[in-house]
C-alpha cells in the first residue's frame, strides 16, 4: 500500500484492476448482404440492435467466412479472429473456413458459375490477406500455414485464365514471409540479450568515482529525459501484438483448468516489455543511493520526480508509475534523512494520481482525460497513451473472467467474449499510430516558435 509522505515514503506496491470500462460491446453489422442463420437455417445468429450478441461457434465461423453477396463487417473479422483463439486454435479455425470455402466452391461449380465463381474467390483472398495482415504470427504455425497453402490452391484453379486472383496471393504471401522474417529477427536478437550477462561489479569497483557518471551528468533536463523515456516505450510497445495479450487469457485459463492451450514462448514480447518497467525501477533506486553526499541525493531524487511530474504531462503514465516504484523501493524509502531534505509538494501529487484506493480512481480520472485528448488532438504530442501495463494486462483479463463465454443454450457470447479484443484493438492503433509519428529523436519536441506545451488538455496538469 501506499503511505502517507508523512510516514518515511510509500513502499512498492503491485495491485491489479480495470484500467478501460467493460461497457464497449462489438458493433457488428453484416455487410454486402444478412448473414444471421446457421447452415441449417436455424438462426444460430442472435442479433439486437444491429450487433451480433450471440451464436454457436459453428454459426460464428460461417459468419466469417464470405459468400458471393456477401463480405463479413471488418470489425467482426478482427474481433473474431483474436476473440476465436481462446475457444479454438488458429490453425483449427483455418482448417474450418477452409472446409466451408471448398463446400461453397462446390456448390458454385456444380452450377457453373464461373462469374460467381470468381467473385467468391477474390472475396476468399480479401478475407485471408486480413487475416495475414492483422495475424501474421499465427501462420509461424506449420499446421496453420499448411493449411493456408491448401486454401490458396484450391483458390487458383478457378483464374487459371486471367491470373488476378493468383497475382494477389502472391503480394499476400510475399507480405506474410517477410512479417514473419522481421519477428524472427526480432526474437533472436532478444534471445541474445536473454543470456547471462558477465559480472561487471569488479570492473565498476574498478573505475575512478570521477569516469561513473549519474544520469544528470548525461542528461539533467527532466523533460528532455521523459520524452525519451516516452519513445522506448511506444517502441517497445509497437512490438506487442494482439494475440500476444489474448494468449496470456488463454494461458491463465489453462492454467484454471489444469491443462496447456497456450505457446508461452510467443509472450517474449511482453516479458520483454515487463522487464523494462522493472530496470526503470531500478535505475532510478540505483542512481539515488549511488550518490554519495546527501546534498546530491536530494538533487537527485527532485530530478527524478520531475522526470515522473513530466511524464505524466505527456501521457506516459507507465514510465510515471516505474520511476514512483522506483523511489518506493525499501533501499530508497528508508532514507529519511535525505527524504526529508526534499521538497514533496510534486511528489505528494503524483502519489495522489496513483493512490490505489478506489481501485485507482484519481489515476483511471487521469487515464480517461489523456484517452479524451488523444482522440480530438490534432499534433502527435498530445495523442500519446501508455497506460500502467501491469494493471492494463490485469483489466483484459478480468474483463474476459467477469463474463461467462457461454450461454445456457450453448451460445458463444460473443458480446462480452469480444470486449477485450475490442479494446486491445483501440490501444494497439493508437500505440501504432503515435509510434510511427514520434520516430526519430526528441521528435516529441516542435520547433521553436510552436506551442512546445505537451500537455494533456482535459487532464489536472501537474506543476
Amino acid at each position: 500500500m501506499f503511505l502517507e509522505p508523512q510516514e518515511t515514503m510509500p513502499q512498492t506496491s503491485v495491485v491489479f484492476s480495470s484500467i478501460l470500462r467493460p461497457s464497449c460491446s462489438a458493433e457488428v453489422q453484416p455487410g454486402m448482404g444478412e448473414r444471421g442463420v446457421g447452415a441449417d437455417g436455424s438462426g444460430d445468429l442472435i442479433f439486437q440492435d444491429g450487433r451480433l450478441i450471440s451464436g454457436s461457434l459453428e454459426a460464428l465461423m460461417e459468419h466469417l467466412v464470405p459468400t458471393v453477396d456477401y463480405y463479413p463487417d471488418r470489425t467482426y473479422i478482427f474481433t473474431f479472429l483474436l476473440s476465436s483463439r481462446v475457444f479454438v486454435p488458429p490453425h483449427d479455425l483455418l482448417a474450418r473456413v477452409g472446409h466451408i470455402c471448398l463446400e461453397q466452391r462446390q456448390q458454385l461449380e456444380a452450377g457453373s458459375e464461373k462469374a460467381k465463381l470468381k467473385s467468391f474467390s477474390a472475396k476468399i483472398v480479401q478475407l485471408l490477406k486480413e487475416w495475414t495482415e492483422a495475424f501474421p504470427y499465427d501462420f509461424q504455425d506449420e499446421k496453420a500455414m499448411a493449411e493456408l497453402k491448401a486454401i490458396t490452391h484450391r483458390v487458383t484453379q478457378c483464374d487459371e485464365e486471367s491470373g488476378t486472383v493468383k497475382k494477389a496471393i502472391g503480394q499476400m504471401m510475399q507480405g506474410l514471409l517477410l512479417s514473419l522474417a522481421a519477428r524472427g529477427q526480432l526474437q533472436e536478437l532478444r534471445e541474445k540479450f536473454r543470456t547471462p550477462a558477465v559480472d561487471k561489479g569488479p570492473i565498476l569497483k574498478a573505475k575512478p568515482p570521477a569516469t561513473q557518471k549519474d544520469i544528470l551528468g548525461i542528461c539533467c533536463d527532466p523533460l528532455v529525459l521523459a520524452q525519451q523515456l516516452t519513445h522506448i516505450e511506444l517502441e517497445r510497445l509497437s512490438s506487442i501484438h494482439p494475440e500476444d495479450l489474448m494468449q496470456i487469457i488463454s494461458h491463465m485459463d489453462s492454467r484454471d483448468k489444469h491443462r496447456c492451450r497456450g505457446d508461452l514462448t510467443k509472450t517474449y514480447s511482453l516479458e520483454a516489455y515487463d522487464n523494462w518497467f522493472n530496470c526503470l525501477s531500478m535505475l532510478v533506486a540505483t542512481e539515488v543511493c549511488r550518490v554519495v553526499k546527501k546534498k546530491h541525493r536530494t538533487r537527485m531524487l527532485e530530478f527524478f520526480i520531475d522526470v515522473a511530474r513530466e511524464c505524466f504531462n505527456i501521457g506516459n503514465f507507465n514510465s510515471m508509475m516505474a520511476i514512483i516504484s522506483g523511489m518506493n523501493l525499501s533501499p530508497v524509502a528508508r532514507l529519511k534523512k535525505t527524504w526529508s531534505k526534499v521538497k514533496t509538494a510534486k511528489f505528494d501529487v503524483l502519489e495522489h494520481h496513483m493512490d490505489p484506493s478506489s481501485n485507482f480512481c484519481n489515476y483511471r480520472t487521469a487515464l480517461q482525460g489523456a484517452t479524451q485528448r488523444s482522440q480530438t488532438a490534432n499534433s502527435s504530442r498530445e495523442k500519446i497513451v501508455i497506460p500502467v501495463f501491469n494493471l492494463f494486462i490485469k483489466d483484459i483479463y478480468f474483463l474476459h473472467k467477469i463474463h461467462t463465454n457461454h450461454l445456457p443454450n450453448g451460445h458463444v457470447n460473443f458480446k462480452h467474449s469480444s470486449s477485450p479484443p475490442l479494446k486491445v484493438k483501440v490501444l494497439r492503433t493508437t500505440w501504432k499510430r503515435t509510434a510511427g509519428r514520434t520516430s526519430g529523436p526528441l521528435s516529441l519536441t516542435e520547433p521553436e516558435g510552436v506551442d512546445t506545451a505537451c500537455r494533456p488538455t482535459k487532464t489536472t496538469h501537474v506543476t
